[in-house]
Formats: structure tokens, C-alpha cells, sequence
């Protein structure tokens, strides 16, 4: 089994509202999945359904090769994007009573959130109330309950929501070694940074629909538009680009000249970069020839437009 969960075209209507329809997913074992998509799309949905919060009024779900079933929840952890700590507890009493929840006895659990808090540095937090916590501090304590019982499947929302760039740092090789010790981890968030650091498989949720997925890396190159960034030495830049837009037919977005170093980005259609490279070389010394990969954040912005302009 190379999924721990699977999704096939589950569908979701609140009254006459669609919140998601017909979605299929597969969510590789041991891999950081980004379910990405705009506000209102349906990624909460699908995630609570995941949880058994909720039910799909037509679809299935798999966990771990079985049709999704109430005991599976001992094996995910959720981190909501609203968080859902008692404001009033102890923080040592409040992570006890939630790691019992899971199925921890009292026992293991001080044992484990002993080695959490003291792995966070958070252990002079035990007897503070959670009112007495900043929001980010509550979230590093939502993040160990989450985590706390080892669940096979971990579905973040939002998890760096609170935190300074260095705590959010800390979470960030927390959610990477947990990946490494075979951990399978589902990750939304409207940070698209992020999900260049850590995740390895997206999906793109759009007005209830399934509108993208797969590999990162494969994506990527799948939206490659054959722009490149060049730097090179040359005695005569202005002359150079007039040459390339004469024997190659491309069009020259953006150029800096300073002294004989020209910098340029130009698109380059239909032709191989070996000859456009063997060109260049005739013509000066080059420092630099890069292509331009899109980012995650581009191929979101574009993929839903598209799909708004088609509609």
C-alpha cells in the first residue's frame, strides 16, 4: 500500500451549497501533502470529513488500505486552524487530560510531554494557565497534543499561524523529523513559502473541485514557460539583444547594461538551450544562464484564474 489515505469522489453539500464535489486524492505514505486552495474552497471540509467530524453524502474514504472507520481516529492527529484550548486549565493539565483523550494513560503521558516540553524548552510552562500564554506559546502546546500519541497520519491547518519567523522555524524541523521517522503529514496553508519548504505533492481545491494535483517537482516543470535569466560580459549589449530578437524571435521582458555586463531575462520558444548557449558564447563571456522555474505561489494564482476565466 504506497497511500495512507485515499479519497474517491467524495462530495459534500451544506443545504444548496456544494462544498466540495467529486474530489479524488491520494496522499502518499510517509509524505508532506499541501492541500492548497483559496478561502471557501472546501479544504476544511474535506480535512473534517478526514476526522470524521463530518460525513460525505456521496464517496469514499480510505485510511491505511481500509475504508475509513471510527477507530482510525486513534491513528490521525489534527491541529485546527481555530485553535480549541481551555483558557482557564493549567497548560500541564490541559496536555494531560488531551493526551488521555488520545488513548495515552496517565503514565505515558506526563512521559512524553515531559520530552516534548523539555525539546520545546517549554518546561517552566507546566503550572501557567493557557490565559497567561501568548498566542504563539498556546500553539506550541496545541502542536505537542496534536502530535503526542504518534499517529500514522498528521493533518496540519494553518500550523505556523502565531509564531514569530524563529519559533515557526523550530515547528517547521519538528514537522520534518516527524516526516523522517515515517510520519505521513497533510499541510494546508495559504503560505506558499512554506509549502516550497515541506511539501513534496499538492493538491489545489478550487470552488469545491479538485483543479490540480501531484507532484511538486513534476508540477513545476510542467509549467515551465522556457524563460531564462542570462548574465554575460559583452562589449555591445544593446547590439547583443537586437541580434537574439532577429535570429531567434524572442521577446526581451527585462535587461540591465551596466558598463559591459548585461543582465536579461528573455523567453526563448521552441528552440534548445544548447544552441541558444552555443550562440551566446560567440558573442562574450557568460557568468550566468538560469531558467526561470514558476513557484508554487505563481502556479496557484495562475491555475485559478484560469479556471475562473474558463467558467
Amino acid at each position: 500500500m504506497n497511500n495512507i489515505l485515499v479519497t474517491k469522489e467524495v462530495t459534500k453539500h451544506f443545504g444548496k451549497h456544494i462544498a466540495l464535489h467529486n474530489v479524488s486524492l491520494e496522499i502518499p505514505r510517509n509524505s508532506i501533502y499541501g492541500l492548497l486552495g483559496p478561502n471557501g474552497a472546501g479544504k476544511t471540509t474535506l480535512i473534517r470529513i478526514v476526522n470524521q467530524i463530518t460525513h460525505p453524502d456521496k464517496g469514499s474514504v480510505f485510511f491505511d488500505g481500509e475504508k475509513l472507520k471510527a477507530e482510525h481516529i486513534a491513528q490521525i492527529g489534527y491541529l485546527p486552524e481555530e485553535r480549541g484550548l481551555y483558557k482557564s486549565m493549567k497548560v500541564g493539565e490541559q496536555a494531560l487530560y488531551l493526551a488521555q483523550l488520545k488513548g495515552l494513560s496517565k503514565a505515558e503521558a506526563k512521559k512524553k510531554l515531559k520530552f516534548w516540553f523539555e525539546r520545546l524548552e517549554i518546561g517552566d510552562w507546566w503550572d501557567k494557565k493557557i490565559q497567561e500564554l501568548s498566542k504563539g506559546m498556546a500553539q506550541k502546546i496545541q502542536f505537542i497534543v496534536t502530535v503526542l500519541h504518534a499517529p500514522k497520519l498528521l493533518i496540519f491547518d494553518e500550523p505556523f499561524s502565531g509564531f514569530d519567523p524563529i519559533n515557526a522555524n523550530i515547528i517547521k524541523d519538528e514537522i520534518l523529523k516527524l516526516k523522517e521517522k515515517g510520519t505521513s503529514i497533510i499541510f494546508s496553508t495559504h503560505r506558499m513559502e512554506s509549502v516550497e519548504e515541506l511539501c513534496e505533492y499538492i493538491a489545489l481545491i478550487h470552488k469545491s473541485q479538485k483543479i490540480l494535483d501531484g507532484k511538486l517537482s513534476e508540477i513545476k516543470k510542467a509549467y515551465k514557460n522556457n524563460i531564462y535569466k542570462i548574465g554575460m560580459q559583452v562589449p555591445k549589449g544593446e547590439a547583443l539583444l537586437g541580434e537574439l530578437s532577429g535570429k531567434f524571435k524572442i521577446s526581451t521582458s527585462d535587461y540591465n547594461i551596466v558598463e559591459q555586463q548585461l543582465d536579461f531575462t528573455m523567453q526563448f520558444p521552441g528552440k534548445e538551450t544548447g544552441e541558444i548557449l552555443s550562440y551566446l558564447s560567440s558573442k562574450g563571456n557568460i557568468n550566468s544562464f538560469v531558467e526561470t522555474i514558476p513557484s508554487a505561489n505563481e502556479i496557484f494564482i495562475k491555475t485559478v484564474q484560469s479556471k475562473n476565466n474558463n467558467e
